[in-house]
């Protein structure tokens, strides 16, 4: 009888002990989303881009896509080489972003499912918000480029525009090859947001800054025109829409972060269906100017703190306040600021006093290499001469 109230014990152990992983596991997946695993794409191996996924490719990249993510990667050919380049234009604009600021966007290696930014994206903070826009902004701009340069079997360029009437008063017209941005805004849709259904705070949070770095892309889309005529005269000017410059986005977005609102979810989860399509309190509006921006998601967030007011759509949105940067964290993989270089003379995030969090900084020489007394020689060289300079560098204790 004491051996079996013994087992009977051990059972009841075990499966508390069972239950209380499965919780902290499912707490964790709530707290981060599950869309970001494809992050790791950009540390693997380009793959042949022009034939459909299979099994047999590359076990990093198949282990980094979710089922719905193969199967658009497998519809359309040439797709997955421009997610990949999206996602390291994503990379290095995030770390020239937060180049002289305590959290960088260091990355690390992306091995056995690890996260490629970390485990600081388990935490909803404003990192984690700028880091999903810029990648769902860069894989947008990257794939409405794609479409126009032809590096995609399914899109082109974008011809809606030379299909609206001719209008008398304009001295020019529609032409040439715009950047299909719709399509850049409908894939990177289906193919970012894959795995957050919105069902609890945090994947609301993820898709509102998912949809928020798309509209930085779409709304920076800029008119371009080039005349035509004997002699440099403009007879004939066509015009065509065209992306920005990937920097643009990254700023804009940078400016989001520093403006950053914390919000939590309101009363009523769901916006009424006779809500007024531009309402302020919608997490993301309406967007009629375009097939792959059209309304999708109808959940609202309502600022944390009620004298603010309420997130825009390009605005980005988080929940906790971010963790310290100064000391290392292995736990979130934050690497702290001993050993940085800080600018002495700055009183802002760059300057040593914010960067060294108060611990002081060290100051020593270092020999600099760079090109110099450069002369042009006909035809056609550049002959520069090897400069060493000493510059003096400060790093925090």
């Amino acid at each position: 009888m004491l051996k079996m109230r013994s087992w009977m014990l051990l059972a009841v152990l075990l499966i508390m002990a069972y239950a209380s992983l499965a919780d902290h596991s499912n707490n964790r997946n709530k707290n981060r989303g599950k869309g970001s695993m494809w992050w790791g794409i950009a540390k693997a191996d380009e793959p042949n881009n022009l034939l459909p996924l299979s099994p047999t490719m590359d076990s990093t990249v198949y282990a980094t896509l979710r089922r719905k993510q193969r199967k658009l990667v497998r519809e359309h050919p040439g797709v997955l080489q421009a997610v990949a380049k999206g996602a390291s234009q994503a990379i290095s604009e995030c770390q020239h972003q937060f180049r002289n600021r305590r959290w960088n966007c260091s990355t690390k290696n992306f091995l056995r499912g690890k996260n490629l930014f970390g485990k600081i994206v388990d935490k909803g903070c404003r990192e984690t918000a700028f880091i999903y826009a810029i990648t769902s902004a860069s894989v947008t701009h990257y794939i409405a480029r794609a479409c126009s340069e032809g590096s995609i079997q399914s899109c082109s360029c974008d011809y809606t525009h030379q299909k609206q009437r001719s209008n008398s008063v304009r001295d020019w017209e529609w032409g040439g090859c715009s950047d299909n941005v719709d399509y850049g805004f409908w894939f990177s849709r289906e193919f970012v947001d894959t795995g957050e259904r919105g069902r609890n705070l945090r994947e609301k949070m993820n898709l509102h800054n998912n949809e928020a770095g798309r509209l930085h892309v779409s709304t920076e889309m800029r008119q371009e025109c080039k005349c035509h005529g004997m002699s440099g005269s403009c007879t004939v000017k066509t015009c065509w829409m065209r992306l920005p410059n990937f920097r643009v986005v990254g700023d804009n977005l940078k400016d989001r972060f520093d403006g950053a609102s914390r919000v939590m979810v309101s009363n009523s989860d769901r916006v009424r269906s006779n809500m007024h399509a531009n309402s302020a309190s919608n997490s993301v509006h309406q967007h009629r100017d375009g097939p792959g921006r059209r309304q999708r998601y109808k959940f609202q967030l309502k600022p944390y703190n009620p004298e603010h007011k309420p997130p825009g759509p390009k605005d980005l949105v988080y929940l906790e306040q971010s963790p310290g940067f100064c000391e290392k964290n292995p736990t979130l993989g934050i690497l702290g600021t001993h050993g940085r270089e800080c600018n002495d003379t700055s009183l802002g995030v760059d300057g040593c006093d914010l960067m060294c969090c108060g611990r002081g900084y060290k100051s020593e020489e270092a020999k600099v290499t760079h090109r110099c007394a450069c002369t042009f020689h006909w035809c056609c060289e550049v002959k520069c001469q090897t400069c060493i300079t000493i510059k003096t560098v400060h790093k925090c204790l």
